[in-house]
């Protein structure tokens, strides 16, 4: 079995951003060089996420909407007597989840027609980053 391991670096300029990176996830693939096996994609954040779902605004605008009134910025979390005010993002990340893994078939992410892979970004205006490990044959 071989492996290949790529970062992604983002530094959003807002508190909230939803990014796609299939593209960057097909980048990855295609330098691996593995033709069948899977990639595990992992926000390296508490504040962030990934999942798969379709690109498309309205499924964004309404995932972003459900994860506000889970869980709403600027309640009185008790994560902020530490002096934080993001509680809401560290529990915006584990109702996305922190990765997700994508076979791979035949050199290709084994996808439905509309999947595609996000990051989201739940504290931003500063740098995270993300591992993707492509692992197979």
């Amino acid at each position: 079995m071989k492996t290949h391991t790529k970062y992604l670096w983002f530094n959003t300029s807002g508190r909230r951003e939803y990014i796609n990176i299939t593209g960057e996830v097909e980048r990855a693939l295609q330098e691996s060089g593995i033709r069948e096996g899977m990639i595990l994609v992992s926000a390296m954040h508490i504040t962030a996420g990934v999942y798969v779902n379709d690109d498309e605004p309205g499924i964004i605008q309404d995932i972003d909407e459900m994860l506000d009134r889970l869980a709403p910025f600027g309640k009185a979390y008790l994560h902020h007597r530490t002096g934080e005010d993001n509680g809401d993002a560290h529990l915006k990340s584990l109702l996305v989840h922190h990765q997700v893994i994508i076979p791979v078939t035949k050199g290709k992410l084994d996808f439905g027609p509309w999947q595609q892979v996000y990051y989201a970004e739940f504290d931003g205006r500063r740098k995270k980053r993300v591992v993707i490990k492509v692992m197979g044959d």
